[in-house]
């Protein structure tokens, strides 16, 4: 567990947080020790979720893709020739379920990330603003993947790369470019050029 936090400090830049998630009675943030790693089993134990973010001064360069499954991570989060694309934290968390961390190189505003979460299959109804994925090495605690030995699936950290960027172009504008929209009216004359 403790490599687990290193990597993911890593990936971060040491900068976020951890959070216990009880249903009822709501969420509240740590910071993310190594030391605290008992505490945090002993929660996820007693049927809570452990979840990561980036701090709000880096969370522009971090966007969280949910809910996606094995074909959707070949199509768009692994090269053709099988190396991972860069910046990628991979986390699986509940068999064929997968969430997938991109940190670019430039920041991105909500709309660049609500164009691209849709363009990466996202779960539609994730908003991108104060996003929490889930901490890999505890166990994800939703009734609905409960075994029959009443066991819930390990979140695995599947890959992370802390070494290069994403490099995140921003999204074609729907706007015309160009003289398109004046409010003048062009003429012929503007065209003629005496040749």
């Amino acid at each position: 567990m403790e490599r687990i936090f290193h990597k993911i400090n890593r990936y971060f830049y040491g900068k976020w947080h951890i959070a216990v998630l009880d249903l009822e009675r709501g969420r509240w943030t740590n910071e993310p020790n190594i030391r605290y790693i008992p505490y945090f089993k002993a929660e996820n134990a007693n049927g809570r979720h452990i979840l990561i973010q980036p701090l709000k001064d880096i969370a522009c360069f971090y966007m969280l893709i949910d809910d996606i499954n094995w074909s959707i991570i070949l199509k768009h989060h692994i090269h053709p020739n099988g190396k991972w694309k860069p910046g990628r934290m991979v986390v699986e968390t509940s068999p064929g379920n997968y969430q997938v961390w991109i940190h670019s190189e430039n920041p991105l505003s909500t709309d660049d990330k609500l164009y691209w979460l849709k363009k990466l299959c996202s779960d539609p109804g994730a908003h991108p603003d104060n996003r929490w994925g889930r901490c890999p090495g505890f166990r994800n605690r939703k009734a609905i993947y409960r075994n029959l030995h009443n066991l819930y699936p390990l979140s695995k950290l599947v890959w992370v790369d802390w070494r290069y960027l994403a490099n995140v172009p921003k999204p074609l504008s729907t706007q015309p470019w160009g003289g398109v929209c004046q409010n003048s009216h062009l003429s012929r004359m503007d065209y003629i050029k005496n040749d």
